[in-house]
Protein backbone atom coordinates (compact mmCIF):
# COMPACT_ATOMS: atom_id res chain seq x y z
CA UNK A 1 0.00 0.00 0.00
CA UNK A 2 2.76 2.32 0.75
CA UNK A 3 4.88 1.88 -2.22
CA UNK A 4 1.01 2.71 -4.35
CA UNK A 5 0.87 5.63 -2.83
CA UNK A 6 4.83 6.79 -3.05
CA UNK A 7 4.53 6.13 -7.26
CA UNK A 8 0.88 8.10 -7.28
CA UNK A 9 2.43 11.05 -5.51
CA UNK A 10 5.59 10.29 -7.96
CA UNK A 11 3.43 10.56 -10.59
CA UNK A 12 1.14 13.58 -9.61
CA UNK A 13 4.51 15.85 -9.03
CA UNK A 14 5.35 14.53 -12.70
CA UNK A 15 2.14 15.48 -13.90
CA UNK A 16 2.25 18.92 -12.46
CA UNK A 17 6.48 19.34 -13.28
CA UNK A 18 5.42 18.82 -17.03
CA UNK A 19 2.13 21.32 -17.73
CA UNK A 20 3.92 23.46 -20.37
CA UNK A 21 4.44 20.37 -22.07
CA UNK A 22 1.15 19.25 -21.86
CA UNK A 23 -0.16 22.20 -23.22
CA UNK A 24 2.46 22.85 -25.72
CA UNK A 25 0.36 21.88 -28.90
CA UNK A 26 1.47 18.85 -29.26
CA UNK A 27 -2.17 16.82 -30.04
CA UNK A 28 -2.80 19.30 -32.89
CA UNK A 29 -3.78 18.10 -36.04
CA UNK A 30 -1.83 20.25 -38.09
CA UNK A 31 1.56 18.26 -36.75
CA UNK A 32 3.03 16.09 -39.23
CA UNK A 33 5.16 13.44 -36.42
CA UNK A 34 7.75 12.19 -38.42
CA UNK A 35 8.29 15.83 -40.12
CA UNK A 36 8.13 17.57 -36.65
CA UNK A 37 10.80 15.48 -35.13
CA UNK A 38 13.00 14.62 -38.57
CA UNK A 39 13.17 18.75 -38.20
CA UNK A 40 13.78 18.66 -34.95
CA UNK A 41 16.92 16.22 -35.47
CA UNK A 42 18.21 17.74 -38.71
CA UNK A 43 18.19 21.58 -36.69
CA UNK A 44 19.90 19.72 -33.66
CA UNK A 45 22.74 18.24 -36.19
CA UNK A 46 22.71 21.44 -37.44
CA UNK A 47 23.53 23.32 -34.30
CA UNK A 48 26.98 21.22 -33.37
CA UNK A 49 28.95 22.84 -36.38
CA UNK A 50 28.68 25.92 -34.00
CA UNK A 51 30.12 24.67 -30.87
CA UNK A 52 34.00 25.96 -31.15
CA UNK A 53 35.49 22.80 -30.18
CA UNK A 54 34.04 21.15 -34.00
CA UNK A 55 35.13 24.32 -35.26
CA UNK A 56 38.69 23.94 -34.18
CA UNK A 57 38.32 20.33 -35.32
CA UNK A 58 36.93 19.96 -38.33
CA UNK A 59 36.54 22.31 -41.55
CA UNK A 60 32.93 23.57 -40.85
CA UNK A 61 32.76 25.95 -44.03
CA UNK A 62 33.67 22.81 -46.35
CA UNK A 63 31.23 20.01 -44.02
CA UNK A 64 28.24 22.85 -44.75
CA UNK A 65 29.31 22.95 -48.43
CA UNK A 66 29.23 19.17 -48.81
CA UNK A 67 25.96 19.03 -46.92
CA UNK A 68 24.42 21.20 -49.41
CA UNK A 69 25.76 19.88 -52.49
CA UNK A 70 25.11 15.99 -51.45
CA UNK A 71 21.47 14.79 -53.25
CA UNK A 72 19.95 12.17 -51.65
CA UNK A 73 19.95 10.15 -54.66
CA UNK A 74 23.45 9.56 -54.37
CA UNK A 75 23.64 7.06 -51.33
CA UNK A 76 22.37 3.37 -51.90
CA UNK A 77 20.01 2.75 -49.64
CA UNK A 78 18.35 -0.40 -51.50
CA UNK A 79 18.63 -2.24 -48.40
CA UNK A 80 15.85 -4.89 -47.76
CA UNK A 81 13.61 -4.63 -44.88
CA UNK A 82 15.17 -8.06 -43.44
CA UNK A 83 18.53 -6.67 -43.10
CA UNK A 84 17.35 -4.18 -40.52
CA UNK A 85 15.24 -6.47 -39.18
CA UNK A 86 18.73 -9.12 -38.64
CA UNK A 87 20.55 -6.43 -37.26
CA UNK A 88 18.30 -4.86 -34.18
CA UNK A 89 17.84 -8.39 -33.63
CA UNK A 90 21.12 -8.73 -32.69
CA UNK A 91 21.33 -5.49 -30.63
CA UNK A 92 21.30 -6.38 -26.41
CA UNK A 93 18.51 -4.12 -25.58
CA UNK A 94 15.81 -3.94 -22.65
CA UNK A 95 13.65 -1.22 -25.15
CA UNK A 96 11.60 -3.35 -27.84
CA UNK A 97 13.59 -2.39 -31.03
CA UNK A 98 10.59 -2.98 -33.54
CA UNK A 99 10.80 -2.25 -37.06
CA UNK A 100 8.78 -0.65 -39.56
CA UNK A 101 8.75 1.75 -42.26
CA UNK A 102 8.50 5.15 -39.71
CA UNK A 103 12.10 3.32 -38.27
CA UNK A 104 13.24 2.39 -41.70
CA UNK A 105 12.62 6.38 -42.63
CA UNK A 106 14.92 7.31 -39.90
CA UNK A 107 17.95 5.15 -40.28
CA UNK A 108 17.78 6.42 -43.81
CA UNK A 109 17.65 10.23 -42.26
CA UNK A 110 20.94 9.55 -40.00
CA UNK A 111 22.62 7.38 -42.91
CA UNK A 112 21.78 8.81 -46.58
CA UNK A 113 20.41 12.90 -45.41
CA UNK A 114 22.85 13.91 -42.91
CA UNK A 115 26.14 11.50 -43.23
CA UNK A 116 28.72 14.01 -42.58
CA UNK A 117 27.04 15.68 -39.58
CA UNK A 118 26.39 12.53 -37.98
CA UNK A 119 29.92 11.76 -38.27
CA UNK A 120 30.51 14.80 -36.09
CA UNK A 121 27.88 13.43 -33.71
CA UNK A 122 29.61 10.13 -33.23
CA UNK A 123 33.00 12.09 -32.57
CA UNK A 124 31.04 13.70 -29.67
CA UNK A 125 30.11 10.06 -28.29
CA UNK A 126 33.39 9.32 -27.93
CA UNK A 127 33.50 11.81 -25.31
CA UNK A 128 29.87 11.88 -23.82
CA UNK A 129 28.84 8.46 -23.99
CA UNK A 130 31.29 7.06 -21.20
CA UNK A 131 30.33 9.62 -18.66
CA UNK A 132 26.38 8.59 -19.61
CA UNK A 133 27.72 5.30 -18.97
CA UNK A 134 29.23 6.04 -15.41
CA UNK A 135 26.49 8.09 -14.17
CA UNK A 136 23.63 5.10 -15.48
CA UNK A 137 25.57 2.47 -14.20
CA UNK A 138 25.74 4.31 -10.75
CA UNK A 139 21.93 4.65 -10.80
CA UNK A 140 21.23 0.77 -12.00
CA UNK A 141 19.72 1.88 -15.45
CA UNK A 142 20.36 0.69 -18.92
CA UNK A 143 23.09 1.95 -20.17
CA UNK A 144 21.16 2.23 -23.99
CA UNK A 145 19.49 5.07 -22.11
CA UNK A 146 21.91 6.81 -23.30
CA UNK A 147 20.98 6.42 -26.71
CA UNK A 148 17.84 9.06 -26.03
CA UNK A 149 20.36 12.23 -25.65
CA UNK A 150 20.73 11.52 -29.74
CA UNK A 151 17.35 12.38 -30.18
CA UNK A 152 16.81 14.88 -27.28
CA UNK A 153 20.34 16.98 -28.10
CA UNK A 154 22.44 15.07 -30.96
CA UNK A 155 24.69 15.55 -28.21
CA UNK A 156 24.91 19.31 -27.87
CA UNK A 157 24.64 21.07 -24.50
CA UNK A 158 23.19 23.78 -25.49
CA UNK A 159 20.74 22.96 -27.27
CA UNK A 160 17.29 25.00 -27.14
CA UNK A 161 14.00 23.68 -28.11
CA UNK A 162 10.97 25.12 -29.45
CA UNK A 163 9.11 24.32 -25.51
CA UNK A 164 11.95 25.68 -23.68
CA UNK A 165 13.78 22.92 -22.91
CA UNK A 166 17.78 23.42 -22.81
CA UNK A 167 21.03 20.80 -22.34
CA UNK A 168 21.80 17.41 -23.62
CA UNK A 169 18.74 15.71 -22.05
CA UNK A 170 16.62 18.92 -23.22
CA UNK A 171 15.03 19.22 -19.32
CA UNK A 172 11.73 21.48 -18.66
CA UNK A 173 12.55 24.52 -16.01
CA UNK A 174 10.03 22.33 -13.67
CA UNK A 175 11.96 19.25 -14.19
CA UNK A 176 15.05 20.16 -13.66
CA UNK A 177 14.09 22.22 -10.25
CA UNK A 178 12.60 18.62 -9.20
CA UNK A 179 15.87 17.11 -9.83
CA UNK A 180 18.20 19.53 -7.88
CA UNK A 181 19.30 21.66 -11.05
CA UNK A 182 20.10 25.29 -10.31
CA UNK A 183 18.96 27.33 -12.62
CA UNK A 184 19.11 31.28 -12.03
CA UNK A 185 20.24 34.22 -14.00
CA UNK A 186 23.91 33.10 -14.09
CA UNK A 187 23.93 29.40 -14.34
CA UNK A 188 21.88 26.73 -16.10
CA UNK A 189 22.81 23.16 -15.19
CA UNK A 190 20.60 21.44 -17.38
CA UNK A 191 23.93 22.42 -19.71
CA UNK A 192 26.10 20.54 -17.11
CA UNK A 193 27.12 17.36 -18.67
CA UNK A 194 27.59 15.85 -15.49
CA UNK A 195 25.15 17.16 -13.31
CA UNK A 196 21.93 17.02 -16.07
CA UNK A 197 22.64 13.28 -16.77
CA UNK A 198 22.66 12.41 -12.66
CA UNK A 199 19.59 14.41 -13.13
CA UNK A 200 18.36 12.59 -16.31
CA UNK A 201 19.03 9.46 -14.68
CA UNK A 202 17.16 9.74 -11.48
CA UNK A 203 14.04 10.93 -13.78
CA UNK A 204 14.01 7.60 -15.82
CA UNK A 205 14.41 5.49 -12.67
CA UNK A 206 11.77 7.00 -11.48
CA UNK A 207 9.59 6.80 -14.59
CA UNK A 208 10.53 2.94 -14.25
CA UNK A 209 9.30 2.99 -11.03
CA UNK A 210 5.49 4.20 -12.35
CA UNK A 211 5.32 2.20 -15.89
CA UNK A 212 7.77 -0.90 -15.76
CA UNK A 213 8.48 -0.70 -19.22
CA UNK A 214 11.55 1.32 -20.69
CA UNK A 215 9.55 1.98 -23.55
CA UNK A 216 7.15 4.01 -21.80
CA UNK A 217 9.81 5.37 -20.06
CA UNK A 218 11.20 6.97 -23.01
CA UNK A 219 7.61 7.80 -24.55
CA UNK A 220 6.95 9.38 -20.69
CA UNK A 221 10.32 11.18 -21.08
CA UNK A 222 9.17 12.99 -24.23
CA UNK A 223 5.79 14.32 -23.42
CA UNK A 224 5.28 13.95 -20.23
CA UNK A 225 3.87 10.78 -17.58
CA UNK A 226 0.18 13.11 -17.94
CA UNK A 227 0.08 12.03 -21.49
CA UNK A 228 1.39 8.51 -21.34
CA UNK A 229 -1.13 7.64 -18.67
CA UNK A 230 -3.90 9.30 -20.56
CA UNK A 231 -3.15 7.11 -23.65
CA UNK A 232 -3.07 4.18 -21.42
CA UNK A 233 -6.88 4.95 -20.27
CA UNK A 234 -7.42 5.76 -23.44
CA UNK A 235 -6.45 2.12 -24.87
CA UNK A 236 -8.40 0.54 -22.10
CA UNK A 237 -5.93 0.23 -20.12
CA UNK A 238 -2.98 -1.27 -22.48
CA UNK A 239 0.67 -1.00 -21.06
CA UNK A 240 2.28 -2.05 -24.35
CA UNK A 241 3.70 0.99 -26.61
CA UNK A 242 2.57 -0.12 -29.37
CA UNK A 243 -1.10 -0.66 -28.63
CA UNK A 244 -1.47 3.11 -27.42
CA UNK A 245 0.48 4.28 -29.85
CA UNK A 246 -2.09 6.25 -32.17
CA UNK A 247 -3.40 7.84 -28.31
CA UNK A 248 -0.53 9.19 -27.66
CA UNK A 249 0.55 12.71 -28.84
CA UNK A 250 1.56 12.63 -32.40
CA UNK A 251 5.14 14.30 -31.69
CA UNK A 252 5.75 11.34 -29.56
CA UNK A 253 4.81 8.81 -32.19
CA UNK A 254 7.84 9.44 -33.47
CA UNK A 255 9.71 9.78 -31.17
CA UNK A 256 10.20 5.43 -30.61
CA UNK A 257 10.71 4.89 -34.21
CA UNK A 258 13.61 8.05 -34.24
CA UNK A 259 15.20 6.26 -30.89
CA UNK A 260 15.42 2.68 -32.37
CA UNK A 261 16.73 4.30 -35.68
CA UNK A 262 19.64 6.03 -33.80
CA UNK A 263 20.00 2.91 -31.52
CA UNK A 264 20.43 1.11 -35.19
CA UNK A 265 22.93 3.88 -36.49
CA UNK A 266 25.27 3.86 -33.33
CA UNK A 267 25.72 0.38 -33.93
CA UNK A 268 25.97 0.09 -37.51
CA UNK A 269 27.39 3.43 -38.71
CA UNK A 270 30.54 1.40 -40.28
CA UNK A 271 28.00 -0.56 -42.25
CA UNK A 272 27.39 2.37 -43.80
CA UNK A 273 30.57 3.91 -44.25
CA UNK A 274 29.99 6.56 -41.58
CA UNK A 275 32.87 6.74 -39.36
CA UNK A 276 33.75 9.32 -36.40
CA UNK A 277 34.94 12.21 -36.64
CA UNK A 278 38.04 13.57 -34.43
CA UNK A 279 36.52 16.40 -32.23
CA UNK A 280 39.28 17.73 -30.51
CA UNK A 281 37.49 17.78 -27.11
CA UNK A 282 39.98 18.49 -24.28
CA UNK A 283 39.41 15.10 -22.89
CA UNK A 284 42.36 15.53 -19.81
CA UNK A 285 40.63 18.06 -17.93
CA UNK A 286 40.67 19.32 -14.66
CA UNK A 287 37.56 20.92 -12.11
CA UNK A 288 38.51 23.49 -9.71
CA UNK A 289 35.48 24.65 -6.94
CA UNK A 290 35.40 28.53 -7.10
CA UNK A 291 33.86 30.06 -4.33
CA UNK A 292 34.49 34.22 -5.48
CA UNK A 293 32.96 35.64 -8.34
CA UNK A 294 34.79 35.02 -11.46
CA UNK A 295 34.62 36.07 -14.98
CA UNK A 296 35.86 33.11 -17.57
CA UNK A 297 37.69 36.16 -19.51
CA UNK A 298 39.23 36.43 -16.47
CA UNK A 299 40.98 32.83 -16.53
CA UNK A 300 40.46 33.20 -20.46
CA UNK A 301 42.85 36.58 -20.37
CA UNK A 302 45.66 35.80 -17.84
CA UNK A 303 45.78 31.64 -18.84
CA UNK A 304 46.02 32.68 -22.34
CA UNK A 305 43.12 30.04 -23.06
CA UNK A 306 40.90 30.70 -25.58
CA UNK A 307 37.69 31.89 -24.34
CA UNK A 308 35.12 29.98 -26.75
CA UNK A 309 36.80 26.92 -25.37
CA UNK A 310 36.03 27.78 -21.63
CA UNK A 311 32.68 28.17 -22.50
CA UNK A 312 32.02 25.02 -24.30
CA UNK A 313 33.69 22.98 -21.36
CA UNK A 314 31.70 25.57 -19.00
CA UNK A 315 28.43 25.93 -20.74
CA UNK A 316 26.33 26.06 -17.50
CA UNK A 317 27.49 29.73 -17.01
CA UNK A 318 25.17 31.88 -19.45
CA UNK A 319 27.05 35.14 -19.04
CA UNK A 320 30.65 33.81 -18.70
CA UNK A 321 30.30 34.71 -14.45
CA UNK A 322 30.53 31.99 -11.77
CA UNK A 323 28.78 33.52 -9.03
CA UNK A 324 30.62 31.74 -6.12
CA UNK A 325 29.87 33.98 -3.62
CA UNK A 326 26.73 32.31 -2.22
CA UNK A 327 28.30 28.71 -2.57
CA UNK A 328 31.23 26.87 -4.46
CA UNK A 329 30.16 25.94 -8.34
CA UNK A 330 32.98 24.04 -10.25
CA UNK A 331 35.34 25.57 -13.32
CA UNK A 332 36.60 22.99 -15.87
CA UNK A 333 39.86 23.67 -17.70
CA UNK A 334 42.12 21.89 -19.70
CA UNK A 335 44.37 19.31 -17.31
CA UNK A 336 47.76 21.43 -18.87
CA UNK A 337 46.49 25.03 -17.63
CA UNK A 338 45.17 23.64 -13.85
CA UNK A 339 48.88 24.27 -11.90
CA UNK A 340 48.98 27.68 -14.05
CA UNK A 341 45.48 28.23 -12.41
CA UNK A 342 46.42 27.28 -8.81
CA UNK A 343 49.41 29.54 -9.41
CA UNK A 344 47.93 32.41 -10.61
CA UNK A 345 44.73 32.06 -8.19
CA UNK A 346 44.93 35.85 -7.30
CA UNK A 347 46.33 37.03 -10.21
CA UNK A 348 43.03 35.93 -12.13
CA UNK A 349 40.92 36.92 -9.61
CA UNK A 350 42.28 40.94 -9.45
CA UNK A 351 42.34 40.93 -13.18
CA UNK A 352 39.78 43.92 -14.20
CA UNK A 353 38.06 42.90 -11.19
CA UNK A 354 36.83 46.19 -11.05
CA UNK A 355 35.46 46.22 -14.70
CA UNK A 356 33.73 42.84 -14.31
CA UNK A 357 32.04 43.59 -11.06
CA UNK A 358 31.06 46.34 -8.85
CA UNK A 359 33.26 45.37 -5.73
CA UNK A 360 31.23 48.12 -3.86
CA UNK A 361 27.48 46.41 -3.87
CA UNK A 362 27.51 42.87 -5.42
CA UNK A 363 23.94 41.60 -6.07
CA UNK A 364 24.05 37.72 -5.64
CA UNK A 365 22.90 36.13 -8.26
CA UNK A 366 21.44 33.57 -6.04
CA UNK A 367 19.69 35.41 -3.01
CA UNK A 368 19.63 38.37 -5.54
CA UNK A 369 20.10 40.26 -2.44
CA UNK A 370 22.77 42.58 -1.62
CA UNK A 371 25.79 42.31 -0.01
CA UNK A 372 28.23 45.87 0.98
CA UNK A 373 31.74 45.09 1.45
CA UNK A 374 32.23 44.84 5.30
CA UNK A 375 32.25 48.37 7.38
CA UNK A 376 35.66 49.19 9.08
CA UNK A 377 35.45 48.88 13.23
CA UNK A 378 33.69 50.76 14.91
CA UNK A 379 35.75 53.23 17.78
CA UNK A 380 34.54 51.07 20.41
CA UNK A 381 37.16 48.31 19.29
CA UNK A 382 40.33 47.58 19.07
CA UNK A 383 42.91 45.74 17.42
CA UNK A 384 44.78 42.47 18.55
CA UNK A 385 47.03 40.22 16.37
CA UNK A 386 46.68 36.45 16.10
CA UNK A 387 49.76 34.28 14.59
CA UNK A 388 48.58 31.03 13.01
CA UNK A 389 49.31 28.13 13.81
CA UNK A 390 49.67 24.74 11.95
CA UNK A 391 46.04 23.05 11.57
CA UNK A 392 44.39 26.74 11.91
CA UNK A 393 42.07 27.74 9.77
CA UNK A 394 39.57 31.37 9.33
CA UNK A 395 36.71 29.30 10.32
CA UNK A 396 38.22 28.13 13.86
CA UNK A 397 39.74 31.83 14.09
CA UNK A 398 36.86 33.70 13.78
CA UNK A 399 34.65 31.52 16.75
CA UNK A 400 37.39 31.70 19.01
CA UNK A 401 36.94 35.80 18.67
CA UNK A 402 33.25 35.60 17.88
CA UNK A 403 34.15 37.74 14.67
CA UNK A 404 32.58 36.77 11.12
CA UNK A 405 34.52 35.06 9.07
CA UNK A 406 33.92 38.00 5.94
CA UNK A 407 35.19 40.19 8.23
CA UNK A 408 38.22 38.56 9.02
CA UNK A 409 38.86 38.22 5.84
CA UNK A 410 38.37 41.51 5.03
CA UNK A 411 40.95 42.96 7.78
CA UNK A 412 43.10 40.81 6.01
CA UNK A 413 42.51 40.98 2.78
CA UNK A 414 42.24 37.02 2.61
CA UNK A 415 40.70 35.56 -0.33
CA UNK A 416 38.94 31.87 -0.87
CA UNK A 417 40.00 31.72 3.29
CA UNK A 418 43.84 30.88 2.51
CA UNK A 419 46.33 31.30 5.28
CA UNK A 420 49.90 29.83 6.13
CA UNK A 421 51.26 28.89 9.34
CA UNK A 422 52.96 32.18 10.76
CA UNK A 423 50.95 34.68 9.49
CA UNK A 424 49.61 37.29 11.49
CA UNK A 425 46.06 38.53 11.62
CA UNK A 426 44.55 41.53 12.77
CA UNK A 427 41.15 41.26 14.36
CA UNK A 428 39.05 43.79 16.01
CA UNK A 429 37.69 42.68 19.53
CA UNK A 430 35.80 45.26 21.90
CA UNK A 431 38.34 47.04 23.87
CA UNK A 432 37.11 46.17 26.98
CA UNK A 433 37.57 42.50 26.33
CA UNK A 434 41.08 43.21 24.36
CA UNK A 435 42.88 41.64 27.38
CA UNK A 436 40.92 38.29 27.31
CA UNK A 437 41.58 37.97 23.81
CA UNK A 438 45.33 38.46 23.48
CA UNK A 439 45.21 35.25 26.02
CA UNK A 440 44.29 33.45 22.36
CA UNK A 441 47.68 33.48 21.22
CA UNK A 442 48.83 31.25 23.93
CA UNK A 443 46.39 28.60 23.90
CA UNK A 444 46.69 25.13 23.14
CA UNK A 445 44.30 24.23 20.40
CA UNK A 446 42.35 22.02 22.88
CA UNK A 447 41.96 24.68 25.52
CA UNK A 448 40.81 27.13 22.08
CA UNK A 449 38.38 24.53 21.31
CA UNK A 450 37.15 24.21 25.08
CA UNK A 451 36.73 28.04 24.82
CA UNK A 452 34.06 27.94 22.62
CA UNK A 453 32.17 24.97 23.31
CA UNK A 454 33.90 23.01 20.53
CA UNK A 455 35.28 19.32 19.34
CA UNK A 456 38.15 18.86 20.03
CA UNK A 457 39.81 16.96 17.13
CA UNK A 458 43.13 16.25 14.53
CA UNK A 459 42.33 17.35 11.39
CA UNK A 460 42.42 15.44 8.46
CA UNK A 461 45.50 17.87 6.89
CA UNK A 462 46.35 20.78 8.07
CA UNK A 463 44.45 23.16 5.19
CA UNK A 464 40.55 21.05 5.89
CA UNK A 465 38.17 23.36 7.96
CA UNK A 466 37.03 19.78 9.48
CA UNK A 467 36.22 19.43 13.24
CA UNK A 468 36.35 15.62 13.67
CA UNK A 469 36.56 13.25 15.87
CA UNK A 470 37.15 10.02 16.08
CA UNK A 471 34.20 7.90 16.84
CA UNK A 472 35.82 3.74 16.98
CA UNK A 473 39.07 3.85 15.25
CA UNK A 474 37.13 3.07 11.78
CA UNK A 475 35.02 6.40 11.11
CA UNK A 476 35.75 10.21 11.92
CA UNK A 477 32.78 13.27 12.11
CA UNK A 478 33.58 15.66 9.94
CA UNK A 479 31.26 19.14 11.22
CA UNK A 480 30.22 20.77 8.14
CA UNK A 481 30.95 24.54 7.55
CA UNK A 482 29.37 27.23 5.24
CA UNK A 483 30.14 26.96 1.67
CA UNK A 484 31.79 23.18 2.27
CA UNK A 485 30.68 20.68 -0.47
CA UNK A 486 31.16 16.58 0.06
CA UNK A 487 33.59 17.18 -3.10
CA UNK A 488 35.83 19.21 -1.64
CA UNK A 489 35.20 17.15 1.45
CA UNK A 490 36.57 14.16 0.37
CA UNK A 491 39.74 16.06 -1.09
CA UNK A 492 40.69 16.90 2.87
CA UNK A 493 41.34 12.85 3.57
CA UNK A 494 43.32 10.81 1.70
CA UNK A 495 41.91 7.87 -0.53
CA UNK A 496 38.25 8.89 0.18
CA UNK A 497 35.94 10.00 -2.71
CA UNK A 498 32.93 11.74 -3.02
CA UNK A 499 30.91 8.47 -3.68
CA UNK A 500 32.23 7.00 -0.31
CA UNK A 501 30.67 10.09 1.58
CA UNK A 502 27.68 9.49 -0.19
CA UNK A 503 27.01 6.16 0.46
CA UNK A 504 28.05 5.89 3.91
CA UNK A 505 26.05 8.44 4.82
CA UNK A 506 22.96 7.30 2.78
CA UNK A 507 22.91 10.54 0.78
CA UNK A 508 21.48 10.89 -2.85
CA UNK A 509 23.17 12.01 -4.86
CA UNK A 510 23.18 16.20 -5.29
CA UNK A 511 21.92 16.46 -1.59
CA UNK A 512 22.61 19.84 0.46
CA UNK A 513 24.54 19.95 3.24
CA UNK A 514 24.40 22.35 5.77
CA UNK A 515 26.64 23.97 8.16
CA UNK A 516 27.44 22.16 11.91
CA UNK A 517 25.89 18.62 9.86
CA UNK A 518 28.23 15.78 10.81
CA UNK A 519 29.26 13.55 8.10
CA UNK A 520 30.55 9.97 8.89
CA UNK A 521 34.07 9.31 6.69
CA UNK A 522 35.54 6.08 7.00
CA UNK A 523 38.96 6.04 8.12
CA UNK A 524 41.68 5.11 5.60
Amino acid sequence: MKLKTKLYSIAICFVLSHQLLLADGRDSTFINPNEAIETNIENNLDSLLNLWYVENSINTEALAERINSHPDDTIDFNYPDSLFIERLSKIPSVVDLTYNQTVRNYIKVYTVKRRETVEVMLGLSDYYFPIFDDIFDYYGVPNEMKYMAIIESALNPRAYSRTRAVGLWQFMYGTARMYGLDINSYVDERRDAIKATHAAARFVSDLYDIYQDWTLVIAAYNCGPGNVNKAIRRSGGKRNYWDIYYYLPRETRGHIPAYIAAVYTMHYHAEHDLYPRAIELPIASDTLMITEELHLEQVSKVLGVSIEQLRDMNPQYSRDIIPGTGKAYALTVPLQYTADFIDLQDSIMNYNDSVYFNKDVVVSPVSRSNTFVPAPPSANMTKVYYTVQPGDNLGFISSWYNVRLSDLRYWNNVHRNIIRSGQKLIVYVPKGKADHYKKINSMSFADKQRMVGGTVTAKANTSSSATASASNGSYVYYKVRSGDTIWEIAKSYPGVTEKDIISLNNFSYNEKIHPGQQIKIKAK
